[in-house]
């Protein structure tokens, strides 16, 4: 077992955002959290990452139970947070952003590289000169390079091209075979993201209203769709809430 949640609750100033969330990822296992705009998923991120007070429940990754509101614990655990802002150095070459980051028995950037071949022309240029689709190129191969064993990826999507976010989501898909890395996945573009993704749950005003195979999902778009609107469904937990945009709108989640 890599990452477990059990009754976490996530939220800010001791408000709840997100509630009573249970969680049990196998390595190498891509988890797609959608939902719509303000259902709580960049909390729940910043929660599991610790940066976020938790409001209760537990979380532990390959059974090490994870101390509240410590990033770099949780960091140096193997839980690693992309954040939606990438969280560059813009005035840094890319080298030196992922030599910043690699840890002493990191694997060798050439390595990490090879995953991304676009940052190797780029390799002396600044993180603020470089395109959108390469920042998250750079975002992605530091938070690698640290060697994760859960990767949390906040929107990886925002700001980009529908067109270079199918080239970076097989990048996770192959990331989490290679490695056995386990991928939280938070994405705004849903049908990419169920082709990449082995698990998926839909997250609205902070409660799981659908959860289940990811490939089972995508064949059946009905349910999303449902779930996003809060209408009760038959193959899962659905709550009921007021109407929500349709998935696969760009949306900014919180």
């Amino acid at each position: 077992m890599s990452l477990r949640c059990h009754g976490l609750v996530a939220g800010h100033g001791g408000i709840p955002v997100v509630r009573g969330l249970d969680l049990d990822l196998d390595s190498g296992t891509v988890l797609a959290v959608l939902g719509p705009n303000g259902s709580g998923k960049t909390t729940l991120m910043l929660t599991l990452a610790g940066f976020l007070p938790r409001l209760g429940g537990q979380v532990s990754v390959n059974g090490r139970a994870l101390p509240d509101a410590r990033p770099a614990r949780a960091n140096l655990a193997g839980l690693v947070l992309v954040p939606d802002d990438r969280a560059l150095f813009s005035t840094l070459s890319v080298a030196d952003n992922l030599g910043i980051a690699r840890r002493r028995s990191g694997p060798p950037l050439d390595r990490i590289v090879e995953l991304f071949p676009a940052l190797k022309a780029r390799w002396s240029v600044q993180a603020g000169s470089l395109s959108g689709g390469e920042q998250q190129m750079l975002a992605l191969a530091r938070a690698l390079i640290q060697q994760p064993k859960v990767l949390l990826i906040d929107e990886m999507s925002m700001g980009l091209a529908p067109v270079i976010v199918e080239n970076l989501l097989p990048v996770v898909r192959r990331i989490a075979d290679e490695t056995a890395t386990t991928v939280v996945l938070v994405e705004q573009h849903v049908r990419l993201a169920l082709e990449v993704a082995d698990q998926a749950l839909v997250l609205v005003h902070g409660e799981v209203t659908l959860r289940g195979d990811a490939a089972d999902l995508a064949r059946d778009p009905r349910r999303i769709e449902a779930a996003y609107l809060g209408d009760t469904d038959p193959g899962g937990p659905v709550t009921t809430s007021a109407a929500q945009p349709t998935p696969g709108a760009p949306q900014n989640t919180r």
